[in-house]
């Protein structure tokens, strides 16, 4: 008989990908603030970009009318472009934050303050760059500004912002991020740019089909209704009944259901440090020193609270 062929699986488990979350975490976390404003900046305008992509193509109002499933379904199709090419670039949601950094604190590599302060960064980042798409370069440029576009804007929020109670967005907002950082996850995982492309476009495919509740989306879409002129939505209700119940979700789906999920599945309990490409996350490198004992090592001592302080833990 001939000799089986070897199967060659050119990605990172699921052990893997979760350690490389915790590594990206304590990265993302300790960057110079100005470089984490300007990444979360141009996080939130290219996702703001895709967003207006993604509207456009639901311009159409019989199908609006007679096969909204399936014009909602366009649009998901060419929203994931803008997750990807975030994913891809380095760029920073306030949303991913939720999953890198948690995850990051479960693996006792980095502190709750740091963690708070990258999310809270993030997040005024994100907004800069979304109101700068929305207002400046869609609204002043007029892109929306002539029928049927701008009634198709004031419906859309109506349906995403008036309608639905705030519970609703809340849960909504559960699902998206649930499904965004599950995209963020798979795209560990993948070793090359195409593999990047499919991890991330199918569950962000899914969130959009669902018509969930992302913060940072919301950025652009309620944002660029005001600005248009809808009576139904201000400033105030905007912040209350979207942008709140969706950025409180949106954490929750984050750091429940993908950060402390996998990072309980595959991180707790190891006899030793993951390794990724046989390389040691730098603070696993430490020599165990046994006390008061010269040089002898020691498997089961603990690091003391200097060495946690240390920089190379990152902490």
């Amino acid at each position: 008989m001939p000799e089986p062929i070897p199967v060659i699986v050119n990605c990172y488990n699921v052990k893997e990908a979760t350690e490389l979350c915790s590594r990206t975490g304590v990265t993302k976390a300790n960057m110079r603030i100005d470089k984490v404003l300007m990444s979360s900046f141009m996080g939130g305008a290219i996702l703001a970009l895709a967003c207006a992509a993604t509207l456009s193509t639901q311009v159409a109002p019989w199908y609006q009318e007679n096969a909204p499933g399936l014009i909602r379904m366009i649009g998901a199709i060419v929203f994931p472009w803008g997750l990807t090419t975030i994913i891809v670039s380095g760029a920073d949601l306030c949303t991913g934050s939720f999953l890198f950094t948690t995850v990051s604190v479960l693996h006792r590599r980095l502190s709750i303050p740091k963690m708070l302060l990258h999310w809270t960064l993030t997040f005024w980042g994100n907004l800069a760059g979304s109101l700068f798409v929305s207002c400046l370069i869609i609204g002043y440029g007029g892109v929306f500004s002539t029928e049927p576009f701008t009634s198709l804007v004031f419906s859309f929020n109506e349906k995403k912002v008036v309608t639905p109670g705030w519970e609703m967005v809340f849960l909504r907002g559960i699902g998206a991020n649930w499904l965004v950082c599950l995209a963020c996850f798979l795209a560990l995982m993948a070793r090359e740019y195409f593999s990047k492309v499919a991890a991330v476009w199918w569950p962000t495919f899914t969130f959009v089909c669902l018509g969930f509740d992302h913060v940072v989306a919301n950025m652009f879409f309620v944002p660029l209704s005001i600005f248009l002129g809808d009576p139904q939505i201000n400033v105030g209700f905007y912040i209350w009944k979207s942008m709140i119940p969706a950025l409180i979700g949106n954490i929750v789906g984050g750091v429940v259901f993908v950060a402390s999920v996998y990072w309980y599945m595959n991180l707790t309990g190891n006899p030793g440090p993951v390794s990724v490409d046989g390389q040691l996350f730098p603070a696993d490198q430490q020599p165990l020193i046994g006390v008061g004992d010269s040089g002898a090592s020691s498997p089961n001592r603990r690091p003391s609270n200097e060495e946690k302080k240390s920089p190379e833990a990152m902490v």
